[in-house]
């Protein structure tokens, strides 16, 4: 099933979404928190859900720090009902996703637990080289387990094999909008912007 990318299917849906992608390091971050405050939009970042029901002691917590450890995509149905309970407890109409779906699997389980209830106005891309990206990342030392060099290279290589499917699929709707994220934040946010003006 594919959610309705109409107009008239959001009348009847909880939320209109938009999935950022990019690889670590990218700033899909900083460009999300830009839209949120000037378009009105939530941010919801699928990895920092995971990170948060971690760090909870949740039943699902060790395995989602197994799969964050190693550079993996966890499993579709613990995200989706991360992502589902933030949009619902927001009270928003205008979603922000970023890091999400990573995979035609995330996508499609996405569509067939969403369908009717979310409706998708389209994929937002940061294309940047992956030099820029690892200089971005090491520079912003988080404390972050995966963002040392070798984890950063494993999370950009799991993205890029991971990712290429679903760009593709958004891209064959006419759905895909790419930004070039080599800039400053203040020259991809001029870009952005544009997108939801």
């Amino acid at each position: 099933a594919v959610v309705s990318t109409q107009s008239t299917g959001s009348d009847m849906s909880i939320a209109d979404v938009v999935f950022v992608l990019g690889p670590p390091g990218a700033g899909k971050g900083t460009q999300c928190s830009n839209i949120k405050e000037e378009f009105g939009y939530i941010h919801l970042s699928a990895g920092d859900l995971l990170r948060a029901e971690q760090a909870a002691g949740s039943d699902d917590g060790e395995l989602i720090a197994d799969y964050i450890k190693n550079g993996l995509i966890v499993p579709i149905e613990i995200t989706i009902k991360l992502l589902e309970k933030a949009i619902v407890n927001s009270g928003c109409r205008k979603v922000l996703i970023d890091g999400f779906p990573r995979d035609m699997a995330n996508l499609a389980g996405w569509e067939g637990a969403m369908e009717g209830k979310m409706h998708t106005q389209f994929m937002l891309y940061f294309d940047c080289y992956e030099e820029e990206c690892l200089r971005r990342a090491m520079a912003r030392n988080q404390n972050r387990a995966d963002d040392n060099p070798e984890s950063f290279r494993k999370r950009i290589h799991t993205y890029s094999t991971s990712t290429t499917a679903v760009l593709n699929e958004f891209k064959a709707r006419g759905l895909l909008m790419r930004i070039n994220a080599n800039g400053t934040p203040d020259e991809v946010w001029k870009e952005t912007k544009q997108l939801f003006l």
